[in-house]
């Protein structure tokens, strides 16, 4: 009887592992953790947006420069390959993204009566410079990432490799937004 159930443990053993081998996903490719690197560089430049926007009083919701940016991004487009309508969408989320951020930390500075004494960069010199510099670097690595989009472990391997690379759940949130147009066809985020 024994033997019988050391048979049985080991068999199970043997199936366990092996249905753990099939459910985890192919490993992702290499081009998907620098993009979502610099998605997440991008944000953390939002806190400093976020502080420009204190000091001056200024809207957040920025559409002419929205508008640009876009502009900007569908031009570019071409020489990466990629189709201008997926850049805009791309670029739009990332605009979004980064608004959450502003927006979530005005309300935690708002609710604190005070913004942090951290150094503020100028928006217009310093700021948005930083950020179409990004942007071309943002564009090479999602042309590298696009033949994988359509790939259905897509999803799995955007949720592993996100995991960790925000700062705070704030910023989570808003990398889920910034990243959420990479996969296609995705059931979950």
């Amino acid at each position: 009887m024994r033997n019988v159930a050391n048979v049985l443990f080991s068999t199970l053993l043997v199936l366990l592992a092996a249905s753990t081998q099939a459910a985890a996903p192919a490993a992702a490719p290499d081009s998907l953790k620098p993009l979502l690197t610099t998605l997440n560089e991008r944000l953390t430049i939002g806190d400093l947006v976020a502080l420009t926007k204190w000091d001056s009083g200024k809207p957040i919701q920025d559409s002419p420069r929205e508008a640009q940016v876009i502009a900007n991004a569908r031009t570019l487009a071409a020489e990466h390959k990629l189709d201008a309508d997926d850049v805009e969408q791309l670029i739009a989320a990332q605009m979004e993204a980064n608004k959450l951020v502003q927006y979530g930390l005005l309300a935690q500075w708002q609710a604190a009566g005070a913004a942090p004494g951290t150094a503020r960069p100028d928006l217009g010199k310093q700021i948005r410079p930083r950020l179409d510099e990004l942007q071309k670097r943002l564009l090479q690595q999602y042309a590298e990432f696009a033949p994988f989009r359509h790939d259905p472990k897509c999803p799995a391997w955007l949720a592993s490799a996100r995991s960790g690379l925000a700062s705070d759940a704030l910023h989570e949130l808003a990398l889920i937004r910034a990243s959420g147009e990479l996969c296609i066809g995705m059931k979950a985020l």
